[in-house]
């Protein structure tokens, strides 16, 4: 009787169609009953193996009576049951017969297997025709949450249907949405399901009816459209996008985006991915012919004094590569490649300072290693423009091409060698207002090289690190640069060059001793830790600034060899840092109670190396004391500050407070102050309150106390349930770098395991609440995973 399991492609037929169309992301079902619509079956044995395994295993079969002929028909009454596997099929009679080859299943028909469970009331079928029916089902999907049922289904070799189906994830007492199809039919061998008749009920009011649609089944990829996401805003209008899936070969595909917005045009965005053995990439590209709004918005560009290369063009896009290639087990490929027609591109593509904030857009590509001691690699790269505010003059050099190489090795106990070594041409964009003239910012080619070797001497206490460097850097210059630099009546030099000997000491200290603090047990540690730092001035002032600014000072500042990044500076230097640090740590489960640090540099010397000639060299003294604390009130409430105090004005350089508080299992609250002398100073509130397990209150305060005004003002209210999210936000926001603010009021209705409608006003949450849904309480952001930023060249570990 084996043959019956033939009949297990229907209730494939059932999950792959009535679930095909749910959402991969992962959801929240903390709202939802224990009871599953088809609750488990208790006579149900657990499942064995894989679904995979199922031909291999063999069948049991069970009952409490047996009657007929063996090899003719034959009846199992009562209790009659069959396993395999993972698959369990009971019911109250099974009657076979082996001349017809056909079978009818009789009362309480339930199959279990690892995916889902299904009760029905008749199962009939044919075992020599492949052809199978099932009567007035009800099922349950396990993994994701879907149930619902069918008044019929039948299924023909690999050809099925489903007449009068339905499938939702809310629980059957509170069918909050329902996906309805009159009719369903699947087609196994080629992987497809045609639904017709289609309807989308939000409680029982129709939402969406589609009369035909075509949608996998299975994991293949095919050609096909996919959901279209549908908008409206100010700026566009109504707006409409429908994704096209063209499946090109097993390691290549497409994806054409068309869209249309009614105050805009017509655009279409297009997607290519491949694989390639040890490599991959995707190419992105968006092309929007006459632009209405660069038409619209014409004389207010003009009116603003808009430069006229920075305008809007009439004919739009943008272009993006993304690919990595591995050469072998320590080289590879990396590029990613951007172009934008126009400095305003981004900004209208938008909608949030956020997004739009970066004021170019770089590319870059090279060929990176990485072995136990070293990295290194050959690069260029180049900077487009995205800020209309700014000339392109402004933008930083580019680099075609840098070579650079990081080593540093130990030899044995008491000796680290190490090497830091770049070669980089310069180069700028001419600056299309001055085309024909000379370049305003001529380039050169530099190389820097700092070799070091230190001594460090360890103990479990206490620690020595003495370390001697030797920095050379020197520059081949255009001449028209090299005439820049030059002083009054000297010759100009095209070669300049540095060279100067780098000492320091890095020394440190812990205590620590076991303390008692409100009735738990602590570590509590005192870390002292001097640094000293001697380096002989060098007259640089006839160095170009290719990549160097001064860093903004901070803690990590008291512990460097330089207060300039990048290599056209080395500044001269004789000073001491003395730092101390405090910790509280429970020693129950590790928490960091308190930690606190404070520490200053004492300048011995003025430092005279300074980033433009004539500029105040930073005199003999102290420097501003660096304070920073943290703090763990409780298991829900923590507080941290940042301070620094510049002794020789008595005022504040830098100020900052934050506090978090859990409230409940879902609910936080932020609080932060920032302040910085003559730069900025603003306060950021924003919580997220559950009034119950279902409704709760969100909203961000971000406002600019130097500007008197507000940042990003949200205000909003959500609904949740169990397979239901409703969020309605309202938002007032800067939405570009020149102040222009924007009001909307945004709602997202989500329904849980198929999708939501609307815009994300979950991810724009998340961005603007710190640790909405508790995502602080991770080491990494969930919501940060899958996210990368575009200039990010480090190289990952090589296996």
């Amino acid at each position: 009787m084996r043959p019956v399991l033939r009949l297990l492609p229907l209730p494939l037929c059932i999950a792959l169609s009535l679930n095909a169309m749910a959402d991969e992301r992962p959801e929240d079902w903390r709202l939802c009953p224990l009871e599953d619509a088809v609750p488990e079956f208790p006579d149900a044995p657990p499942p064995v193996g894989e679904p995979g395994d199922r031909e291999n295993q063999p069948t049991e079969i069970g009952g409490d009576a047996l009657t007929g002929v063996y090899g003719a028909e034959s009846n199992l009454q009562g209790n009659a049951t069959l396993r395999r596997g993972d698959q369990f099929l009971a019911t109250d009679n099974l009657t076979y017969d082996a001349e017809t080859t056909t079978y009818v299943a009789d009362g309480s028909v339930r199959y279990q297997d690892s995916g889902m469970r299904i009760v029905a009331e008749r199962l009939t079928g044919d075992q020599a025709a492949d052809s199978h029916s099932i009567e007035n089902v009800r099922y349950q999907l396990i993994e994701r949450r879907g149930n619902g049922g069918a008044e019929r289904a039948e299924m023909v070799g690999d050809q099925g249907s489903l007449i009068g189906s339905t499938y939702s994830t809310c629980p059957p007492g509170q069918r909050w949405w329902e996906l309805r199809a009159g009719r369903i039919d699947v087609d196994l061998e080629e992987g497809f399901g045609t639904a017709r008749n289609a309807t989308l009920r939000v409680g029982k009011v129709p939402v969406l009816y589609m009369p035909w649609f075509k949608f996998p089944i299975d994991d293949r990829r095919k050609t096909g459209l996919l959901y279209p996401a549908i908008g409206y805003s100010s700026r566009n209008g109504f707006d409409y996008r429908q994704p096209i899936y063209l499946n090109l070969a097993p390691h290549y595909d497409m994806t054409l985006e068309p869209r249309i917005m009614t105050r805009r045009g017509y655009l279409l965005g297009t997607e290519f991915r491949y694989l390639a053995e040890g490599g991959s990439g995707t190419i992105d590209f968006e092309y929007l012919p006459s632009d209405r709004l660069t038409e619209d918005g014409r004389q207010e560009e003009i009116d603003q004094g808009i430069r006229e290369e920075n305008r809007r063009e009439d004919d739009r896009g943008m272009f993006r590569y993304r690919g990595r290639q591995r050469i072998n087990g320590t080289w590879q490929a990396r590029a990613s490649l951007n172009w934008i027609s126009d400095p305003r591109y981004i900004e209208d593509q938008s909608s949030s300072l956020i997004t739009g904030a970066s004021s170019t857009i770089n590319s870059s590509a090279g060929i990176y290693g990485r072995g136990r001691y070293w990295d290194g690699g050959l690069m260029a790269d180049y900077r487009l423009l995205a800020d209309y505010t700014l000339a392109e003059t402004r933008l930083p050099f580019y680099r075609l091409p840098r070579a650079f190489l990081n080593w540093e090795q130990p030899f044995g106990p008491g000796v680290v060698a190490g090497l830091y070594a770049d070669a980089t041409r310069f180069g700028h964009a001419a600056d299309p207002a001055t085309a024909g003239g000379p370049d305003p910012r001529p380039g050169g080619s530099r190389v820097d090289l700092k070799p070091f070797v230190s001594f460090p001497i360890e103990g479990d206490a206490w620690y020595v690190r003495p370390t001697l460097a030797w920095r050379y850097t020197a520059y081949r210059l255009e001449d028209q640069l090299a005439e820049n630099l030059a002083p009054g009546g000297e010759e100009p030099d095209t070669s300049p060059s540095r060279s100067l000997p780098i000492a320091s000491v890095d020394a440190g200290l812990f205590f620590d001793r076991e303390t008692l603090f409100r009735g738990d047990s602590y570590l509590h540690t005192l870390e002292p830790r001097l640094f000293y730092l001697n380096t002989p001035y060098r007259d640089q002032d006839n160095l170009p600034l290719f990549d160097t600014r001064a860093m903004t000072f901070s803690w990590g500042q008291l512990f460097r060899d330089n207060r300039f990044s990048g290599g056209d500076r080395q500044a001269d230097a004789n000073q001491l840092t003395v730092a101390l640090t405090t910790r509280l740590i429970r020693e129950s489960d590790g928490l960091e109670k308190l930690s606190a640090s404070i520490g200053q540099i004492r300048y011995f010397d003025d430092s005279r190396v300074t980033l433009n000639p004539g500029a105040d060299p930073l005199e003999a003294g102290e420097s501003s004391w660096v304070a920073q604390a943290n703090y763990a009130i409780n298991d829900r409430w923590t507080m941290g500050a940042a301070y620094q105090w510049d002794p020789k004005i008595n005022r504040d350089d830098l100020v900052s407070l934050r506090t978090r508080y859990l409230i409940g299992d879902d609910g936080i609250a932020n609080f932060n102050y920032r302040y910085r002398r003559a730069q900025l100073e603003q306060v950021d509130f924003s919580f997220l309150y559950p009034l119950n397990p279902a409704w709760s209150l969100v909203g961000r305060y971000y406002y600019s106390l130097r500007d008197s005004k507000v940042l990003e003002g949200i205000a909003g209210v959500q609904w949740d349930s169990c397979c239901l999210a409703v969020r309605l936000v309202g938002r007032h926001y800067v939405r570009n770098r020149i102040g222009e603010t924007n009001n909307a009021i945004q709602l997202e209705v989500e329904l849980k395991g198929l999708g939501s409608a609307g815009p994300d006003t979950e991810g724009r949450l998340r961005r603007a609440i710190l640790g909405y849904y508790r995502d602080d309480l991770y080491l990494v952001p969930p919501s940060e995973l899958e996210g990368g930023t575009d200039d990010d060249l480090t190289i990952d570990p090589l296996p």
